[in-house]
Parts: C-alpha cells; structure tokens; sequence
C-alpha cells in the first residue's frame, strides 16, 4: 500500500481539538427546553484537546453578520451504514495480549454505546490472512504439488480466535455490520502457486466461488453474518504478502459466471462488492457494472485513498446511482502526524467519502504493537493501528481512533446524509440520525480559528474552531 502525502486542514471551535462533530436536534415534536441547545465536541491538531465535549452553544433567531454553515434537510442522500475499522488477525492477537479486565474494557470502548464508548459500527475482515496477520494462510492450505477442488480440507480453524472476539464485539453490539475481502486464494489456486501476486487459475473459478459460500456459511453457523464481501482486496496491486492479481475483466468474468451464480444456487444474500482499491481507477468498477450479467449479481463498489481523488466515487455513482459505495481502507502510519493525519482523514475519508456517496468509511487496522506488528514477511511494516497495546495492562489510543470515534460515535447506522454548505476552509458533513438529531463534522483546514454561524431552519448558532482541528457538533 502506498503512503499518502497528508495535506494540513485545520477546524476551529469552542469544542473538541481537531475535529468538531455537531449535532442539532430536530424541530418539531423535540420542542423542548434544551431543542436550541448545540452540544460540541473537538478534536485539535496540537494534541491538547482529543474528543472532548465543549461548552455548548444556542440557536437564536438573529445573526450575526460571518459566514454561515447552512444545514438543509430537504436535500437528502445516501443513508449511512456505520464507521470503523478492519479487525484483522495481527489486531485479535495484540488485544489478547491484555488482562481480562482490560481487554473487556477496550472491547466495550470501540463497540458499546454508552456515554465512554465511541460506537463503531461496522467492521472489515479479511478472508485469510491480510498482511497484518503474523503469517499467511487461506482455509484450504495443502502440500505443494496437491489441490482440492472439492473444498474438502476447508477450515475456518485459523480464524478460531478472530471469530471468539467477533462473538465478543455482537454480544457488545448485535447490530454492527461486517464487509470482507481475501488477500489471495489458497496458492493451490493461483498460476505462480506463491502467496504475493499470480492469477487465479481460471480451471478453479468455480472453486473459488464456492470458498466464498463455505466462508460465508462456517462464518454464520458461528453467528456472524458477512453482510458484504468483495473479491479482491486491491486487485492492481499484486506485490503485497498475501496478494492476487486480479484485473477487471478477470473480475467481472468471475462473478457473472462463477461467485453471482454460485450464490444465488445457495441462497447467499451477502452483497457482492467490486474492486476494493484506489481512487485512482474507477473505471475498474464502471467496467464491471457496465456488463449487464455481472451487473445484476453486484451492489456496488468499493475504494480506497492511496491514489487518486475521493471523488472517484462520484464518478461511479453518477453513471450507475444505483448502486451502492463503499470506501473501505486508509491508513496511519509510523511517519504521520498526529495533526497532518487527523484533518487530512477527516477531509478526504470521512467528511469526502461521505460527501461522494459512501455508505461507510472505514480506518485500516484496529490494533497492533509498539513496532507495528504482528505482519507478514513483506506486509506493512508501518501501519499503525487505532490502538496500540504495549503490554497486558496498558494501551494507547491513536489519531485514527479519534478519526473515526467523531462520526462513529453520533452517527449511528441508517442516519441519513443531508446537505451543508461549505467554505474555502471549513469540509462539512451533516446527517439526521434516525432519532432525528442533526450531527455535523467540520473539519478546518485553516491553521487559525474559524468563527461561523451554523444555519439550520431560519435559526443560528454562532460557534467557532480552532484551526487544525475537527469538531462535531449535535443538536
């Protein structure tokens, strides 16, 4: 995966350093003595403030004469299914690292919805090992030289631990939703019979497909259901371990003829999402949706932000609307700062994403260690994770933990993106929860304070963000 430059945006505000969530609540049958209350929370740049809630403001009926976020819940747009990470295996081994006591604690932090947790909803995983597992392995591994067509030697015993703390996280929040994506087929299946790179060899297609459906099968007889599912992870990108080369014709020949119909023989309702990597080609996608017979098995698409611009998924929505988006991975790393890091994501991931038609918006791991492992021999030896745990007792929380906490925590799933304006300084997203309050995130790319009014049905509120940082703000 490739590092991207991180630009510096800045928010201002009397909330949270960074990064500002607001949320309004709804006129009408909420009249009540605190409905023109606007509650803060920020998020700075400088580290000195992280997802803490600020002094409220109030709406009033004059305003004054600055400029203005206007708040439009006439105009509507995609509804919204949840914000998070991918759990890998290398993040299931370093939580498990910690005593009970505090694992359990971290786990209801993420995944709880009291007033402590940060709610995230929905989660990635991989189908195998990803790069950040502690080695590579596929459900059906077989001595060089043997293959199994019929999936006989299939096992989801690897995952064992994976799938004890997926129990874990529904019994915490039975409601969050779950994508995944393999990094490579069982080598068995591949033409260079390696881990990193090759083609899937096309007398297993129909193999393949059906590793999909036991995947997906094992996976809910132990009470987890895979909502969505792509069939690549970064399909162009073939040099990480594990990989696959998979190019678009490929793909779409593997799902019209092989993975739609298989699913559809075995009554597998998981969504089948395309290519799943960079901004960069959407065509990729348009490519696929634009074959009618692959068309009709497939939801929508997903990206990440490596490369290219996030309104690469507007390209795609404008010419197949509908179909569904879905911006599934960026990381952190170990050269990022915290400030960089921080309004850059909440530009482009969050806020852009949003913006450009996504349903979710998903940070890369949730966990690793103090020397960003475990990985692969040749996975990412500088992806950090939302967290990271030094020892059995202690674990800190990392800039993409605050990236993603200021939506996941006031945007709950099926919230509904609505329109915001926007200033040469100040990205915005505002949604209407289904309990009928408005969040808006604003994250200020200035380095100094921006004041602003925040308009909202012929009311404003007069608030303000520091530069380099993200508030949200819910009313």
């Amino acid at each position: 995966m490739k590092f991207h430059n991180l630009y510096s945006f800045f928010f201002k505000s009397t909330t949270l350093c960074g990064v500002v969530l607001l949320s309004l609540s709804s006129c009408g049958s909420q009249q009540s003595g605190k409905g023109n209350e606007v509650k803060v929370w920020l998020t700075k740049g400088d580290e000195s403030i992280k997802l803490q809630q600020q002094a409220s403001a109030g709406f009033v009926n004059n305003s004054d004469n600055i400029q203005n976020i206007e708040i439009d819940e006439t105009q509507k747009f995609q509804y919204v299914d949840g914000f998070g990470y991918t759990l890998t295996g290398g993040s299931v081994e370093v939580i498990n690292r910690l005593s009970a006591a505090k694992r359990k604690a971290l786990l209801n932090e993420l995944f709880g919805n009291d007033k402590n947790s940060i709610s995230v909803s929905y989660l990635r995983l991989s189908v195998g090992a990803s790069d950040l597992d502690g080695e590579v392995f596929s459900y059906d591994d077989l001595p060089a030289g043997q293959t199994d067509p019929s999936l006989s030697k299939f096992s989801l015993a690897r995952d064992k631990d994976l799938i004890a703390m997926l129990k874990e996280i529904l019994a915490i929040n039975p409601e969050i939703k779950i994508i995944a994506a393999p990094w490579s087929a069982p080598v068995w299946m591949k033409d260079n019979g390696k881990s990193i790179g090759g083609s899937l060899k096309p007398e297993f297609y129909g193999t393949y497909a059906n590793y999909f459906v036991k995947y997906i099968q094992g996976m809910k007889k132990e009470g987890i259901t895979i909502d969505a599912i792509t069939p690549q992870n970064e399909p162009l990108h073939p040099g990480n371990n594990p990989s696959l080369y998979m190019p678009s014709d490929q793909q779409r020949d593997f799902i019209k003829n092989h993975m739609g119909p298989a699913f559809k023989a075995n009554g597998i309702k998981t969504k089948i999402v395309v290519y799943d990597h960079n901004c960069n080609k959407p065509e990729y996608a348009t490519n696929i949706l634009s074959d009618p017979e692959a068309n009709k098995y497939v939801d929508g698409s997903a990206f990440h932000l490596y490369e290219g611009d996030i309104s690469a998924l507007s390209t795609v929505h404008n010419v197949f609307p509908d179909k569904n988006l879905y911006f599934t991975e960026q990381w952190t790393g170990a050269k990022g700062t915290f400030n960089e890091d921080l309004n850059w994501h909440t530009k482009n991931v969050i806020i852009g994403s949003m913006r450009n038609w996504s349903k979710i918006a998903l940070e890369w791991n949730v966990a690793n260690d103090p020397q960003y492992r475990p990985h692969t021999d040749g996975g990412c030896t500088e992806c950090k994770g939302a967290i990271t745990v030094s020892d059995s007792e202690n674990f800190t929380r990392n800039v993409s933990y605050y990236i993603i906490a200021h939506a996941s925590k006031f945007i709950p799933a099926n919230s509904q993106r609505i329109g915001s304006t926007q200033t040469e300084n100040l990205s915005t997203g505002a949604f209407r929860t289904p309990a009928g309050k408005i969040v808006l995130i604003i994250q200020n790319g200035a380095q100094n304070e921006e004041k602003f009014n925040i308009k909202y049905k012929e009311k404003t509120a007069r608030v303000s963000i520091p530069g380099n940082s993200v508030a949200t703000y819910v009313f």
